[in-house]
């Protein structure tokens, strides 16, 4: 902590002297463009300098670029492609006046491509972001740490299922798969110590019950730590996000249609159809699509799933533009296999090897099924004022829906009867009929501005923002079925779980129907703003407020738990560009916040009414974009302190004991991140990352104090992923490449009433090999080469998946 506020400190001493050192030079006209190939399609990484100056760029994903600080003159502006050449253009820059330029490369989007891999430019390194500080900003611009994993990656890896892609984020781990339960059904992931589920769709919510299905999918971003202030508290963790950035229609036609096959009867289809709608290429739709159906490497178990989401992008004119994104999700499947452990005794088994069990077995029924459609509508009209101002309005709404059969297996209390004694050889099979709707509305209105003040630059954003989360629930109550051995596999109760016998057991038990809602209020507004060309500050403050309207019970009529809590959360970030647009550093303040309901009173000398729960971040690290965008490095530390969290006290009252809630728990993080992406020769790629994490409960519940929580996963998890493409000869576009995944011991029950449960650390490699041509690409890839049985779990444990060969075959128009 003291270094890291020693280093800030020295920057901010640091930066007059950069200030005056640089204002000699500068001026304040400004250079924008969009550069673009011969078929439309945005040109990214394309290399913009102005000749017989210091001053360049390097074009995002959307083709656009950005020089700025240009005294008033005559320009050449060189336009440079690695193996393709130069294009010169001829510019005039005026005082206090940007320039608009619209570029086009004379090759293709293919072609494009071709070059990359052939000069050996990444096609995995593409990290500029909109969304992750709501402006346009550079990755090396930005004092937050995130990760990317691109179309291009997951198409590598013939990636089928979204927590397969997420495999490639440095420190995030797969706590637990899709339950399909109301409220909380989709995976969840650790991140930075803390327990996360992907609910933000294009930097807005975008919430399902059940599987995301990557079809649609240009790139996950992991965001990582609190992020309150630009994001919220409803919707997010203390230790990041996963923001999905869907697919957006371009001005050619264009698709492809794919097919994938693959071991435990893996059958998937997906389309993508781009195409303009009319002459002037001002309206453009993009329809993506996707059927997918999976078995189980257990002896029940399947999933089916169609996907549709269709993408319409409206140009009115040059300052007004719209986007409507849809998608449809309709998928059936049975629970995941996940064995609760017991949570109020002690354990006697202490790892999976000691249960005895036969994990290949389901204890469920494949007419055991629930249902999770979802909807997820988005939304956005983008409106420009000038050169400097616009207006971005962003409009969601998500319907998530839980219907069917949820059952589930946990380590029994005692034996069933008197004589057997409390052991780990019987499980309780509990199942419940759901039926429940979700409702998410939010509203979000974004003023953007890029303007000067002086001579300093401002890329402000001021931004109001609603939300509505809403629910209605019809489900019967959790019932014991039966109870099954699991170190036989003769036990004759194991084959009597069904459909029939369930809605049996269930005859008669009580049904709830209730429902909630609650909104929130917002209001934030950032500025990133250029001290120098070198010296960028980051300031952000967002007011937040909650209003719960409680909970409904429909049978009695009456409604408990209203509440409400105003937070106000900040932000503070500097970054300097040690080499321009190569190597920065940077340190950042960063705060989240959760509300936390009254509690029950139960002495008039305890409150209560509680404060939201606050996360507070120091982080401090370095980011690289080296050698010509061939070697991409983000390494940071970070220590996080979790403050105002509750917990349970006993207090002693005339000879009574109560057991009160107090306001004085916290937890502490904190942990190192390293992420690689790397092109040391043309046509080799390699991504790369390692985290170590540290948490630990410092003021909680006694059974818990000194514990690391079950939430935060592995201490150390490591990935790797290697593949070569060959850029010349006979066999170019043949295609290599193998990693996989490292994960340290994981400590799935860790309290002082059950002991502690561990998952042993694990390594598991994948494979593949793959053909791109022009027209179509095939590939092969083996996943867990070496059939390693691991383990994942959150106070649950679950076997991971086997080896598996699946084939895919593309073709493209």
């Amino acid at each position: 902590m003291r270094l890291l506020q020693t280093f800030l400190l020295m920057i901010l001493a640091f930066s007059p002297c950069v200030l005056l050192a640089h204002n000699a030079e500068d001026g304040n006209g400004v250079i924008k463009g969009i550069v673009t190939t011969t078929d439309g399609k945005p040109a990214a990484m394309v290399t913009v300098m102005l000749k017989d100056t210091k001053k360049s760029a390097v074009t995002d994903e959307s083709g656009a670029f950005l020089l700025n600080n240009i005294k008033p003159g005559n320009y050449t502006l060189l336009v440079r492609l690695v193996g393709h050449g130069v294009k010169e253009e001829m510019v005039v820059v005026t005082a206090d006046n940007t320039t608009q330029l619209n570029i086009t490369l004379q090759l293709s989007d293919i072609q494009l491509k071709e070059v990359e891999i052939a000069t050996g430019r990444s096609k995995f390194a593409k990290k500029e972001s909109d969304y992750v500080a709501r402006l346009p900003i550079k990755n090396l611009e930005n004092p937050q740490v995130y990760n990317v994993v691109s179309k291009e990656l997951m198409q590598e890896q013939i990636v089928t299922n979204f927590d397969d892609a997420i495999k490639n984020t440095p420190g995030v781990n797969r706590l637990w798969s899709s339950t399909g339960r109301p409220g909380d059904g989709a995976g969840y992931f650790s991140m930075r110590g803390f327990a996360v589920q992907p609910t933000m769709i294009n930097g807005v919510p975008g919430l399902t019950n059940g599987g995301i299905d990557p079809a649609n999918v240009e790139r996950i971003e992991s965001i990582k730590g609190p992020s309150g202030t630009l994001f919220g508290s409803s919707f997010i963790s203390f230790g990041g996000l996963l923001n999905i950035v869907t697919k957006r229609p371009y001005d050619s036609f264009g698709g492809e249609v794919s097919y994938t096959a693959g071991g435990f009867g893996l059958n998937r289809i997906t389309a993508d159809v781009n195409t303009p709608l009319n002459e002037d290429k001002s309206a453009l739709l993009r329809l993506n699509a996707a059927y997918h159906n999976e078995g189980s490497f257990q002896d029940a178990g399947f999933k089916k799933s169609f996907f549709f989401a269709p993408s319409l992008s409206y140009k009115v004119n040059d300052k007004l533009s719209f986007l409507i994104n849809t998608e449809i999700y309709s998928a059936e499947s049975t629970n995941a296999m996940m064995l609760f452990l017991n949570r109020g005794r002690q354990l006697f088994a202490r790892t999976p090897e000691e249960l005895n069990m036969d994990f290949n077995r389901s204890y469920t029924s494949n007419d055991l099924t629930y249902k999770t459609p979802t909807l997820n509508l988005y939304g956005q009209a983008t409106y420009k004022f000038s050169d400097k101002w616009s207006s971005q309005t962003n409009i969601s709404r998500s319907v998530r829906k839980s219907n069917g059969y949820y059952s589930y297996v946990m380590l029994l209390d005692l034996g069933p009867t008197a004589e057997t004694p409390p052991n780990d050889t019987l499980l309780s099979r509990f199942a419940y009929n759901q039926n429940s709707t979700t409702t998410t509305t939010n509203i979000q209105q974004n003023f953007i501005g890029d303007f000067r003040i002086g001579n300093l630059r401002n890329r402000l954003v001021f931004g109001l923002d609603f939300s509505d989360v809403s629910s209605v629930n019809n489900n019967s109550a959790y019932a014991l079925f039966d109870f099954v051995n699991i170190t036989r596999n003769d036990d004759p109760r194991y084959g009597q779980l069904n459909k029939a016998a369930v809605d049996a057991n269930l005859a008669g038990q009580p049904v709830t129907k209730d429902g909630n809602s609650a909104q929130v209020y917002s209001a934030y507004v950032s500025d990133v703003l250029n001290i120098t060309d070198a010296l960028i500050a980051m300031a952000s403050v967002r007011i937040d407020r909650f209003e719960s309207k409680g909970y409904k019970d429909f049978t009695t009529n009456t409604t408990s738990d209203k509440y409400g809590q105003t937070a106000v959360s900040p932000k503070l970030g500097l970054v300097y560009q040690i080499v321009k647009d190569q190597v920065s550093v940077f340190g950042n303040y960063m705060n989240g916040f959760s509300n936390v309901a009254p509690g029950q009173r139960i002495l008039p000398d305890y409150n209560n009414i509680f404060k939201p729960q606050q996360a507070n971040q120091w982080e401090g690290g370095v980011k690289l974009d080296a050698f010509n965008h061939k070697l991409t490095l983000t390494a940071s530390y970070y220590d996080l302190l979790v403050t105002n969290m509750t917990r349970q006290e006993t207090v002693l009252r005339d000879g009574t004991s109560y057991n009160v809630t107090v306001q004085d728990g916290t937890q502490k993080s904190k942990g190192v991140e390293f992420d690689l992406i790397a092109n040391p020769i043309p046509g080799l790629n390699i991504v790369a990352g390692y985290s170590y994490n540290d948490s630990k409960m410092v003021e909680s519940d006694a059974h818990l104090k000194g514990r690391r929580p079950v939430s935060a996963g592995p201490a150390n998890l490591a990935n790797a992923w290697i593949s070569y493409t060959f850029t010349q000869g006979k066999v170019k576009g043949l295609g290599l490449g193998f990693g996989g995944n490292y994960a340290s011991e994981n400590f799935i029950s860790n309290t002082s009433y059950t002991g502690l449960f561990t998952l042993p650390s694990y390594t598991v490699l994948n494979a593949s090999v793959f053909y791109n041509a022009k027209s179509y690409r095939l590939g092969v890839k083996l996943d867990n080469v070496a059939n390693k049985e691991y383990f994942g779990g959150w106070s649950t444990l679950e076997k991971q998946m086997p080896r598996r060969l699946s084939a895919n075959v593309t073709f493209r128009f």
